[in-house]
């Protein structure tokens, strides 16, 4: 009894009476009266199953109340089964006097006149020993029915219990002590049958063969004082005696209760015990027992919460018959044919209800697994573990106080609890804390960063370790938020150890170049990283590696820039190409150090010939510097010939103008006569050694170069006669090319000449004598042409005269074509050509033309016309002009084509002014071009 003092009760049950439905007057309902003689009763399938101990029938009351019944038996039904899973009921009962029970099997689905059809009848005495049924039991699958008598015999059907042909009936179990109680308990595929007495319990195995039987405890219990529980409750066997209630599981004895009082009837509810008890004591107060005591032949109905150790209910009844579940509620039937129901409130309102109270009394475990065991969403039973939470943390309980506040996370919002720990004391509360909101992958950066602090405050290396060494699929927290907390708080180890682990590059050679200073090995792990990292990393952090490690880090841009690979990749090498990185854009990461730059572009060039122009570019000066600065003769000249031979190599072409500037900065000769050279630069070749007064390479230059750029020697020879030195060796060479080529008019070369204080007579004496013999030698030529022409265009004249004034015989006896006698009919032409007529028709090209004299004609009619289209064309001329070695001759060409017959057509002014202003322009033509042939 004192355990039971012990129970918190609550009510979480509202009672009523069972009314019948009111009329239709309106009048006030009556309680619902049974009718007399029920003493057994059952529940199932929508219905409350009542058996009549007087009549022998059985009633059915549906939820709408509206009863009915049919003859079951002709005296008395003394027991009831009603399935649950199936529309079949079993029951006990005597049509005759004597005793002789019958079990009758119902199916409630079918009808035979009206009544549930009886799919079997057969005697319940086993063998021929006349006793009384004590209880009864079925098993949901219809495969087994074992029935209780109270001489202590227990009969099993197995088999199809609703048919006789199919089961086989045989006596279980025998002893000296009436069967009080019977249940099967099925776990998977192994049934069992608790069997339970006045003086002891046993549990047989069904599912084996033999049925073997094990003793569960030496004491039993009386009538209907015994249940099966729910799942909830791992379906055990609950026996109550009149001092404790057991529970039992099929092959041992499980805990036990302290419940005094004499047990009359026990029921298992959706996780509650039902107890009716009848206790001589005084009964408890009740909320509907009134204020003063009982008396002692009333019966108390308990309803018990065995997981959370409180009395959901607790009520005071006259004389109760059974208790029903059905409809989500208990139906209390009593003696004088009433029906209670009890109607279990929701689970907010049972909560509200004894909420108050747990917390004022400081309950909260009960209220916990009250909440639990009422399946509260997680909102309620977080709200409860934060109550807790902060009524431990004011008692200064703060270990305790932080299980709670974890066990809502997810729920309350985590900068509640953080705020109460930050204090220095409590550090590894808040660390257990981030820790478990970590782990439930909750946490932010902000909570990353708090529970690293939390670590290295407290110098936890081996926390520390445990929470950054997880494996990826584990890692619950932002990585680059805690390599920041690590390396701000100087564990480099850790930070680089998760950097490499998450492939945070970046951090990872932050912390090695900046921090650790561990270039060696940070050049080692770009070498591991794919293409593209490596890459972008190289051109970042470049400058640092080439000058701490240069070699290193030369031999890594080399393979980058050809054929990279990862070192790491096994897998890559001989089956992918290799990829490679411009070389031009690392050429800045070699500041400051030449001779590793000189040995890496050197390396770029031979493996890859089409490198980049900027790689040429950059090796090109190099070398050139290299070669200005050194002092020992024959590196000089090893660095001039590399130099050269770059230049010649043909790589240069393009970036024409950049690479003779570059000669020019480091005053490389032959480097930069090689690019005039491969310019066409003539000029400039010459004067680059005019400015040397190297008079040889002038000359030579003019001899090479002269047939493509005549200029070149006119440039010579005045370069000759500005000088004040004796060159007449030099001047006499130059006006012997300049003579035999025509390339400037004797005047102005004597002009040019005229300038040089040394050049004497005898300088041009022999090239004046040449020239004016080949102009008399010319113009003896022009005269005889002239005289020629004159001749023949008299001729031509006369030839004319004669055409238009005499008789032309035509006395030809060949055809001109065939050269065949002529024949009648004959074609003759003024020329002198004759022709037969189907000679002249077959070649003739036009009727008017001889097809001898055409072609000779045409050239003259042809050049006739290019005359006269060619007369307006004066940039031509002037082009021409220009270009000429014989100006004169242009001029006369273009005088004997008319072009300057169109100066007669300006009218307004005279014309002697007109000539005038021709003269001078012709002179002034000839001026500007002997002018620019110098």
């Amino acid at each position: 009894m004192a355990a039971y003092l012990q129970w918190r009760r609550f009510v979480f049950f509202d009672r009523e009476t069972v009314k019948e439905p009111p009329g239709p007057d309106g009048a006030a309902a009556k309680p619902f009266a049974l009718p007399p003689g029920i003493a057994v009763c059952d529940s199932g399938r929508g219905n409350l199953v009542f058996g009549d101990i007087l009549a022998g029938q059985i009633w059915f009351l549906p939820r709408s109340l509206q009863l009915s019944s049919f003859q079951a038996y002709k005296l008395r039904v003394t027991h009831l089964y009603q399935l649950k899973q199936h529309s079949i009921l079993v029951s006990v009962g005597e049509d005759e006097e004597g005793i002789n029970p019958l079990v009758k099997v119902w199916n409630l689905e079918k009808r035979d006149g009206g009544n549930p059809l009886c799919t079997r009848i057969f005697p319940a005495i086993p063998g021929n020993k006349p006793t009384v049924v004590s209880c009864l039991t079925v098993h949901e699958n219809l495969n087994f029915m074992a029935i209780g008598f109270a001489d202590g015999s227990v009969v099993l059907t197995k088999g199809d219990i609703t048919r006789d042909r199919h089961s086989k009936t045989q006596i279980l179990h025998e002893g000296s002590y009436p069967v009080t109680g019977l249940a099967f308990r099925q776990s998977g595929k192994t049934t069992h049958l608790f069997v339970v007495t006045t003086e002891n319990i046993q549990s047989y195995m069904l599912s084996v063969k033999d049925y073997p039987h094990l003793e569960l405890d030496n004491h039993g219990c009386g009538l209907r004082c015994s249940s099966l529980s729910d799942p909830s409750q791992d379906l055990q066997f609950i026996v109550a005696g009149n001092e404790c209630v057991y529970l039992y599981q099929p092959d041992e004895r499980g805990p036990c209760f302290a419940f005094e009082g004499q047990k009359l009837i026990v029921h298992w509810y959706r996780g509650y015990l039902i107890i009716v008890s009848k206790d001589r004591k005084t009964s408890p107060k009740s909320e509907f027992a009134g204020n003063e005591a009982q008396n002692s032949d009333k019966q108390v109905l308990n309803i018990y919460d065995l997981c959370n150790k409180f009395i959901a209910y607790s009520s005071i009844f006259d004389d109760i018959v059974d208790v029903l579940a059905e409809w989500g509620s208990l139906y209390v039937l009593t003696r004088d044919g009433k029906i209670h129901v009890l109607q279990e409130k929701d689970t907010q309102t049972k909560l509200e209800a004894c909420k108050s109270m747990l917390f004022r009394k400081n309950l909260f475990e009960m209220a916990i697994n009250l909440a639990k065991s009422h399946h509260l969403d997680s909102d309620g039973l977080s709200e409860i573990f934060r109550q807790y939470g902060d009524h431990l943390y004011n008692k200064g309980n703060h270990d305790g106080a932080i299980q709670q506040y974890i066990r809502t996370i997810g729920k309350l919002e985590p900068s509640y609890v953080i705020r109460k720990f930050l204090d220095a004391q409590r550090i590894h509360n808040l660390t257990a804390y981030l820790q478990t909101l970590h782990l439930q992958s909750l946490a932010n950066a902000d909570h990353t960063t708090l529970l690293l602090n939390c670590y290295t405050k407290l110098k936890d290396s081996s926390k520390l370790e445990e929470f950054i060494k997880t494996s990826d699929s584990e890692v619950r927290f932002d990585v680059e938020t805690a390599i920041k907390v690590l390396r701000q708080a100087g564990y480099y180890s850790h930070a680089v150890y998760l950097a490499e682990k998450h492939e945070h590059h970046e951090w990872y050679l932050k912390i090695q170049l900046e921090d650790i200073k561990n270039y060696q090995e940070a050049l080692h792990y770009i070498g591991k990283l794919p293409f593209e990292q490596a890459e972008s990393n190289m051109k970042r952090y470049g400058k640092i590696l080439m000058h701490h490690v240069p070699k290193e880090t030369t031999e890594l841009l080399k393979i980058l820039c050809t054929d990279y690979r990862p070192s790491g990749d096994s897998d890559s090498h001989g089956v992918l190409e290799g990829k490679k990185a411009n070389s031009e854009e690392f050429i800045p990461v070699f500041a400051n150090n030449s001779r590793e730059l000189k040995a890496f572009l050197e390396h770029m060039t031979e493996v890859q010939a089409d490198s980049p122009q900027g790689v040429y570019d950059t090796l090109l000066e190099l070398r050139l510097q290299n070669w200005a600065h050194e002092q020992d003769e024959q590196i000089k000249e090893k660095l001039h010939n590399e130099a050269l031979t770059l230049l010649k190599s043909g790589r240069f072409k393009t970036v024409f103008d950049k690479a003779l500037v570059l000669c020019q900065m480091h005053n490389f000769k032959d480097g930069v006569l090689y690019l005039y050279e491969q310019g066409k630069l003539f000029q400039q070749i010459m004067h680059y050694h005019m400015q040397n007064e190297q008079y040889k390479k002038v000359i030579e230059v003019c001899e090479l170069y002269g047939d493509q750029e005549a200029c070149l020697w006119e440039q010579a020879l005045g370069y000759f006669a500005r000088k004040e030195e004796d060159c007449k060796e030099y001047v006499a060479a130059v006006l012997k090319h300049i003579e035999n080529k025509n390339l400037m008019p004797p005047l102005l070369v004597v002009q040019t000449l005229a300038h040089n204080s040394t050049a004497t007579l005898s300088v041009i004496k022999d090239y004046l004598v040449n020239k004016l013999q080949k102009q008399s030698r010319q113009i003896e030529q022009d005269e005889q042409r002239i005289q020629k022409y004159r001749e023949e265009t008299t001729r031509i004249r006369q030839e004319i005269e004669e055409l238009k004034a005499s008789p032309k015989i035509f006395q030809k006896t060949k055809c001109s074509i065939c050269t065949s006698a002529l024949e009648l009919p004959s074609v003759h032409f003024l020329c002198g050509h004759s022709f037969h007529q189907h000679c002249f028709e077959s070649y003739s090209e036009s009727d008017s033309e001889c097809p001898t004299c055409m072609p000779e004609n045409r050239k003259v009619m042809d050049m006739i016309r290019a005359q006269e289209q060619k007369r307006d064309l004066h940039d031509q001329f002037q082009h021409q002009l220009k270009c000429s070695n014989d100006g004169f001759s242009v001029v006369a060409d273009y005088f004997g084509r008319g072009v300057f017959n169109k100066l007669t057509l300006i009218t307004d002014l005279p014309s002697g002014k007109a000539a005038t202003t021709l003269d001078a322009g012709l002179q002034r033509e000839l001026l500007i071009h002997t002018k620019r042939s110098t």
